[in-house]
């Protein structure tokens, strides 16, 4: 199975509301690595590393996002694979 690497910028009410922390749990719990990043502009930058059929599965999650979150729009990139051991939060 192939592995990829997307970056995601999100948008929507997405900072001050759990948005990195949750992202980050649902990443590692999918077995995926990668950052979550807020943005100066109010957006949250979401690199996320692995397999295809996981990567689709965090989209979804990510569509929708945590309880207090609202996501407006995702713009999604797929970039040179990296090869991370962790998910962080910045």
């Amino acid at each position: 199975m192939s592995q990829k690497s997307y970056l995601f910028n999100v948008k929507g009410k997405v900072q001050r509301v759990g948005f990195r922390f949750h992202t980050a749990h649902t990443a590692l719990k999918l077995g995926l690595t990668g950052y979550a990043r807020n943005q100066e502009d109010g957006s949250v930058e979401v690199l996320v590393c692995g397999s295809e059929d996981k990567i689709n599965q965090f989209l979804e999650w990510l569509q929708v996002g945590p309880q207090l979150a609202r996501v407006d729009s995702i713009e999604k990139e797929e970039t040179q694979w990296q090869e991370l051991t962790d998910f962080k939060m910045y």
